[in-house]
């Protein structure tokens, strides 16, 4: 199984005056590289944990269907299931209707009888789900993320160029990477 974004974000989880203020920064000079820190540490904290902060479209690919029917995605936190197509030995897609299948958001898991559903005719990449996850928009990004983002902001920051002699300061701070590891997306 893989995955590939679709549709990114409309928006980070963090603003820059947000972030401004927490690194007290009173100039404006510096407003395109904090930008970039903030979107850098939204890619960051979401490769970690596997979350969507805010709400994108990714699409998942299956050679073939599990055979317990229940698809994981192994991203979150599952929002819909926007549409699902299956490739026939010609490469020609036939889109299936996404109200045959059954979302279990809590559990991350996309839900069908695997008798019911039609089986891919090529061997790689035959089944592709598009999804819609994350919490939505910024103001439901949980707090313990959103301050992940912002200390990466500032580690990044503050850090810009220095190379220290036996340390790495590309290093994540062990308190972000706390933060992050209560949230992460497990796959079994």
């Amino acid at each position: 199984m893989s995955a590939m974004l679709l549709t990114g974000p409309a928006s980070e989880p963090l603003s820059v005056s947000d972030a401004k203020a927490f690194l007290r920064v009173e100039h404006d000079d510096d407003d395109a590289i904090i930008a970039a820190l903030i979107s850098s540490a939204r890619h960051h904290v979401e490769a970690l944990t596997r979350l969507g902060l805010i709400t994108q479209t990714w699409r998942v690919i299956l050679d073939r269907w599990p055979e317990e029917g229940r698809v994981r995605p192994k991203l979150g936190p599952l929002g819909a299931l926007l549409s699902a197509q299956v490739y026939n030995e010609a490469g020609e897609a036939t889109a299936l209707d996404v109200g045959r299948f059954t979302l279990d958001r809590a559990a991350g898991v996309i839900a069908a009888p695997a008798w019911s559903l039609p089986l891919p005719g090529r061997p790689q990449a035959g089944i592709e789900l598009d999804v819609e996850i994350g919490f939505g928009a910024a103001d439901k990004v949980p707090q313990v993320l959103l301050q992940a983002i912002r200390m990466l902001v500032a580690h990044w920051y503050e850090n810009r160029g220095l190379v220290a002699i036996g340390a790495s300061v590309a290093m994540l701070p062990p308190s972000v990477n706390a933060m992050i590891s209560s949230q992460r997306v497990l796959s079994l």
